[in-house]
């Protein structure tokens, strides 16, 4: 059943102002190399929310949660992506701090995308946050997105946006999310449709 823009606030998908809001799909991640989204992905929305809550890993220190997208329904994730990336940053001791571009977590004409840099492996780091794409059914224009995340790696908060564009005309099909070293230890994604 369709939650209005409300419900979906109170449900924790932000952004949405009009339209109703579809939960699709809900993955619960226990030491996952890649939570992947191969169905619901169609012409029927001509947006779809990606949610992250509490992705964890336990592996590597300070690694980035990224995502791929695929137009053979995850057979491969080979679609090039170009990105722009920003981050606000904050140590807990107040020693250090950014706001700015950071073209280091720029993708050109890559794979996958950094969503969120620096998540940590300490017993209470992890990662939050949203990604929104749009139309990817179409085979007629690229398909575009953004997302927001929040992640707290060692003892800084990092506030990460990122927003580019699959640089091809083919529907996507599928999504994967991942970490850029070892796997996503715990945490859900959900998968929101909007009308």
């Amino acid at each position: 059943m369709p939650l209005g823009a409300n419900k979906a606030a109170i449900m924790g998908v932000a952004g949405v102002s009009t339209g109703d809001v579809v939960l699709l799909r809900t993955i619960t991640i226990s030491d996952d190399a890649i939570a992947e989204f191969t169905t619901n992905l169609t012409s029927t929305y001509g947006e779809y929310i990606f949610s992250w809550y509490n992705i964890h890993q336990s592996s590597t220190s300070d690694t980035q949660l990224q995502f791929g997208m695929s137009d053979d329904a995850g057979s491969n994730y080979d679609l090039s992506h170009t990105t722009t990336f920003w981050n606000a940053y904050q140590e807990e001791s107040a020693g250090s701090e950014e706001f700015g571009y950071s073209a280091s977590y720029d993708t050109h004409n890559g794979a996958v995308t950094t969503l969120v840099p620096s998540v940590g492996n300490g017993a209470d780091n992890s990662t939050a946050g949203e990604l929104h794409l749009f139309n990817p059914a179409s085979t007629t224009y690229v398909t575009h997105f953004y997302s927001r995340g929040q992640t707290l790696g060692g003892t800084s908060s990092r506030d990460a946006f990122a927003a580019g564009y699959a640089n091809a005309t083919a529907a996507i099909t599928g999504v994967k999310f991942l970490m850029a070293s070892g796997n996503i230890a715990s945490g859900t994604i959900k998968m929101w449709g909007v009308l």
